[in-house]
């Protein structure tokens, strides 16, 4: 990763998670975030502390420039529309830049066929069934996005795979769990095992396990210390394009 120029103080890293009524959530994040030195954790709803106090507390402690990087896995309503919102609130006198998402990048992909591969699952059988589990959204590219991951994953290892969805409106759930298992059982899967594309344990975590009882259910994917490396590497694009902008 390249350095920040030197020539002013590093702003300080603000991660914020969606936040969840299940303190199992809060607390994984907290745990994949407190491997970063100064780095704060932040929720936009449902955890503490919030965001908006988050970056209200910054400039009485002498920061003046915060690079906020969300730990949300696709681009949709929280991204797209809660997270701006949020940031026009911020205090005068704060200068805050936003990163990417953490996206569906390569590194998440890894380390989610990581947890798939702990199952026992056998990753190279043409008749292991993988439902790709995740939140779903009204903004129809976040679902598509997760349907190409499990696309990819199908061409590139051999097993059966298909999207699922909770959570959201009606429409944002489909495909369900339990229509995902049966579309793979109709393609010819004998077992099943369900990867997780959530990034902590929570009770959407938990209708997904009672959805597929007799699934091999993966664990969320934090904390893993490549998570810990891609949010620095979000902070760090962030911070030195906003220097080389200054």
């Amino acid at each position: 990763m390249r350095p920040i120029p030197r020539y002013r103080q590093e702003p300080v890293l603000v991660t914020v998670a969606h936040g969840s009524r299940d303190g199992r959530s809060a607390a994984t994040i907290r745990a994949l975030v407190g491997e970063i030195p100064g780095a704060r954790v932040s929720f936009l709803d449902l955890s503490h502390p919030l965001l908006a106090d988050v970056l209200r507390s910054l400039p009485a402690e002498g920061h003046r420039e915060a690079v906020v990087v969300p730990l949300l896995l696709g681009s949709a309503y929280h991204a797209r529309i809660d997270l701006p919102a949020l940031l026009t609130r911020a205090p005068a006198g704060l200068r805050v830049s936003v990163s990417d998402v953490l996206g569906t990048t390569t590194t998440l992909a890894n380390v989610a066929l990581d947890r798939l591969a702990a199952t026992g699952a056998d990753l190279a059988d043409p008749h292991l069934g993988v439902v790709v589990a995740a939140v779903g959204s009204s903004h129809a590219p976040a679902n598509g996005a997760v349907a190409r991951l499990a696309r990819r994953w199908q061409a590139r290892h051999g097993f059966l795979a298909a999207p699922a969805f909770v959570g959201g409106t009606p429409a944002a759930g489909r495909p369900d769990i339990p229509a995902a298992i049966a579309r793979l059982r109709t393609r010819g899967a004998r077992e099943i095992a369900v990867a997780s594309w959530f990034l902590a344990p929570g009770l959407l975590l938990d209708r997904v396990a009672a959805q597929a009882p007799d699934a091999r259910i993966a664990a969320p994917l934090a904390p893993d210390p490549r998570i810990t490396a891609l949010i620095l590497r979000r902070y760090t694009e962030t911070a030195y394009q906003r220097a080389e902008s200054a």
